[in-house]
């Protein structure tokens, strides 16, 4: 399983608002700090504002900040709220056609590793991820322009 851009990108917004929650952000320092495109992160942050993640305040000064404690943003929650498919396999959909659903034990496995991955997620929050904010500031602070 691969995460999308959408997911990669929203856990860099945090963290990097993370690291600097002593001030407003702004989507251009974030690309630059990451080397990504301002166009993409616009959505990015649209969809992290409107999931409640973060605040967006506009106009001159504005920028962008958490919109709540970094200890209570776990990762779990993150990615449900960013992938759109937890799908593994055809048997996990509603339009099951796997002639074989019925006695493989493939299904329920897979279940399992699902369940246990978001419980390992859920258990890390974005201030465990950013709890190195020294090193992680001066590697992101520091980008190349």
């Amino acid at each position: 399983m691969r995460l999308t851009v959408l997911s990669d990108y929203s856990l860099r917004v945090l963290m990097y608002l993370g690291i600097h929650d002593d001030r407003l952000c702004t989507i251009a320092q974030i690309a630059q700090s990451y080397g990504i495109s301002e166009n993409h992160l616009m959505k990015v942050v649209n969809r992290l504002g409107q999931c409640g993640f973060i605040e967006t305040m506009r106009g001159r000064g504005g920028g962008l900040r958490l919109g709540r404690e970094a200890q209570t943003i776990t990762l779990g929650e993150v990615l449900r709220a960013t992938e759109d498919d937890f799908q593994l396999v055809e048997c996990f959909g509603e339009n099951n056609m796997c002639r074989i659903s019925e006695p493989c034990q493939l299904r329920l496995a897979l279940q399992r590793a699902l369940k246990a991955y978001f419980a390992e997620l859920d258990s890390w929050t974005l201030a465990d991820i950013v709890r190195n904010r020294k090193a992680l500031s001066s590697i992101l602070d520091h980008a190349p322009t």
